[in-house]
């Protein structure tokens, strides 16, 4: 069992690192993103991260993919430290039906979910998003998933994409 799970990682990551988008190419951050399997997205310069935030939530909302939860890291440690924080803020998004049909098909498929997107304030005052970059085509194969979930499962990926897009750019 430990061992499938590793080979899966494994896998998950190699592709994590030969899938990443073209456009990444055109800066150190961004070729940093595609070797760490992440897609990561600046907030547009006006764009305060309130308005990201809500761009965000509303956009979720029009591609009906559920806000499960909303993890305000930032303020969470400022209560413990009693010192200000960068805003970190973990949204969880999902299609529950999809979650439910995957973990049909396999239990271990638990793991992507929900999908998360990260709101994180850098060092420099910058706004970023931030969330997994899988490789859905090496998982779907890994996990011998039936085409029809795939191709649920890219959608949701292009949706969160957009919901990233749509936040960085304070869209609604």
């Amino acid at each position: 069992m430990r061992s499938n799970f590793f080979a899966l990682l494994g896998v998950v990551l190699s592709s994590l690192l030969l899938s990443a988008p073209a456009s990444w190419a055109a800066t150190p951050q961004a070729k940093q993103a595609a070797q760490s399997g992440v897609y990561k997205v600046a907030v547009d310069q006006g764009v305060s991260l309130a308005e990201a935030a809500e761009s965000m939530r509303l956009r979720a909302n029009a591609l009906n993919l559920q806000l499960v939860a909303e993890l305000p890291m930032s303020k969470q440690v400022e209560a413990i430290t009693g010192k200000p924080q960068r805003t970190i803020i973990i949204f969880q998004f999902c299609d529950a039906v999809l979650a439910k049909d995957l973990i049909d098909v396999n239990l271990e498929f638990s793991i992507y979910m929900p999908c998360r997107i990260a709101l994180i304030e850098d060092a420099k005052g910058q706004g970023w998003l931030v969330m997994m970059d899988v490789n859905v085509d090496a998982v779907a194969q890994e996990k011998r998933l039936p085409e029809p979930l795939k191709v649920r499962v890219n959608a949701v990926r292009q949706s969160l994409m957009e919901i990233m897009r749509a936040g960085a750019k304070g869209e609604l």
